[in-house]
C-alpha cells in the first residue's frame, strides 16, 4: 500500500484485486472441471434429466464457493472491517452471507432447470427461456422488497414526525404514492448510508438506513430521497427491466451457438446434455462480463437523470453536494476513478462528477407539478460504494 494514496483509493484498489482474483479462480475452476471431463462420468444409476441438472448444479456451485471462500471473506469481511466500514460480528456477517447464498443459489437452480427444460424440446430454447426468466425478474421486483429485504434488516416506522411529514409531502408533490417511511437498522452492520423506494402500488414505501438519519441533515435526506423519486417519475424500474430483458435475450441467443460448438468439441451429447453444465456456466459468465459495461453505461445515464431531477425538484444544490460529501465519507467511495475504470465497472457516476453537476446547476424554484410517476420495485444505491 502506497502511503501517498488516500484511504478510499487504497480500499478500492484492494477490492478490485480481490474481486479479479475471485473471478479468475472461478473461471479456472470451471475450466478444470470441463477439461478434466469430470461431469461426463455416468451416474451410478440413471437419473431424470432435471435431477441430473440439480445434482451437477449443486456440486459445481458448492465447489466454486468453497474455492473462492477465502477471497470472498477477505473482500467482504476482512477488508471492510480493516477500513472501518463494517462492524458486524463475523457470525452475523456469515449468517447474512449464507442466507444470500442460499437464496441466490435457489434462484440460479430454477433458472438452470428452465434453460435445460427448453433445451430438450426446442431449437428456440433461448427465446422461451428468456421470456420465462424475464417474467421471473418481474416477480422478483415485487417479492424482494416485501419478503427478502426483511430477512436481512429489521424495519421500523420512522419516528421523527417532522421529517416523515416532509418526505411524504415531497413524494406527493412529485406524484409518487407511498404508504409510509420505514427505517432499516444498517448501523448494527455497517456505517454505510443509503435510501430506496421499495414495493409496488399499495406496498410502496420509503426506506431509509438509520445511518442516513443519524449523519445527514433534513435537507440532505430530502435531496437523497428526491433522487430516488426521480427514478420512479422517469420510469427507470420499467426501463431497467426492459434493458435487462434485452441483454438476457441477446446473451442466451449467443449462448446457443457457443454451446452447440462447445458441446461437439468436448464430446457432450448435444447442448441439452446436463454434463455440459460447466461449459454453459463458463459461456454465461464470459458473456455476462461482455455485457456488463453496456448495462453499467445505461445505469450511469439514468443515475445522472435522477441527480438532475433531485437538483431541479429541491432547488437546493448545496444540500445535494453536502449529501454527496457525506456519502463519500461514510461509504468510502472512490471520488474520481479513471475514465476506463468508471466505464467498465461503475453503475453510478463518480462522486466528484455528481458534485460537478450540482455546482453547474443554479438554484431554481422547486417544481410545483412535475410529471406524475409511480412505478414500483426497488431503486436505491444513491450512495452505494463504487466497485
Amino acid at each position: 500500500m502506497r502511503p501517498s494514496d488516500d484511504e478510499a483509493a487504497v480500499y478500492h484498489r484492494w477490492q478490485f484485486r480481490l474481486s479479479l482474483a475471485s473471478l479468475l479462480l472461478t473461471i479456472a475452476g470451471l475450466a478444470a472441471v470441463l477439461l478434466g471431463g469430470l461431469t461426463r462420468q455416468a451416474p451410478a444409476a440413471p437419473l431424470p434429466w432435471w435431477l441430473h441438472v440439480a445434482g451437477l448444479a449443486v456440486a459445481l456451485g458448492a465447489g466454486v464457493r468453497l474455492l473462492t471462500l477465502p477471497l470472498d471473506w477477505a473482500r467482504g469481511y476482512w477488508l471492510p472491517k480493516r477500513f472501518g466500514l463494517l462492524h458486524q460480528p463475523f457470525g452475523r456477517w456469515f449468517w447474512d452471507r449464507l442466507k444470500a447464498g442460499l437464496i441466490g443459489g435457489a434462484l440460479a437452480l430454477v433458472a438452470l432447470e428452465i434453460i435445460y427444460g427448453f433445451l430438450r424440446v426446442s431449437a428456440w430454447w433461448w427465446l422461451w427461456a428468456a421470456l420465462i426468466l424475464f417474467a421471473g425478474s418481474l416477480l422478483l421486483t415485487v417479492v424482494v422488497p416485501v419478503w427478502i429485504v426483511p430477512l436481512f434488516y429489521r424495519l421500523v416506522p420512522l419516528e421523527d414526525a417532522a421529517l416523515k411529514e416532509r418526505l411524504l409531502a415531497l413524494a406527493k408533490r412529485v406524484g409518487v404514492a407511498v404508504v409510509g417511511v420505514w427505517v432499516a437498522d444498517q448501523s448494527r452492520k455497517s456505517r454505510t448510508a443509503n435510501a430506496a423506494l421499495t414495493g409496488l402500488g399499495r406496498t410502496r414505501r420509503i426506506l431509509l438506513f438509520d445511518t442516513l438519519i443519524a449523519e445527514f441533515t433534513a435537507d440532505e435526506i430530502e435531496s437523497v430521497l428526491a433522487h430516488e423519486l426521480g427514478h420512479h417519475v422517469h420510469g427507470d424500474v420499467r426501463r431497467g427491466l426492459l434493458v435487462q430483458g434485452a441483454v438476457l435475450l441477446a446473451t442466451l441467443w449467443a449462448a446457443t451457438h457457443l454451446l452447440r460448438l462447445g458441446s461437439a468439441w468436448f464430446g457432450f451429447q448435444g447442448p441439452a446434455d446436463p454434463s455440459g453444465l460447466p461449459l454453459l456456466a463458463l459461456i454465461l459468465l464470459l458473456l455476462g462480463l461482455v455485457a456488463a459495461p453496456l448495462a453499467n453505461g445505461f445505469s450511469r445515464r439514468v443515475e445522472r437523470q435522477a441527480d438532475a431531477f433531485a437538483l431541479t425538484t429541491t432547488g437546493n444544490p448545496g444540500a445535494f453536494i453536502g449529501a454527496m460529501e457525506r456519502l463519500a465519507k461514510l461509504n468510502l467511495a472512490e471520488r474520481r476513478p479513471n475514465r476506463l475504470k468508471e466505464f467498465l465497472l461503475y453503475s453510478h457516476p463518480s462522486i466528484d462528477r455528481r458534485i460537478e453537476l450540482a455546482k453547474r446547476t443554479r438554484s431554481p424554484s422547486p417544481l410545483s407539478s412535475p410529471p406524475r410517476g409511480g412505478e414500483g420495485g426497488v431503486r436505491g444505491h444513491i450512495g452505494r460504494p463504487s466497485p
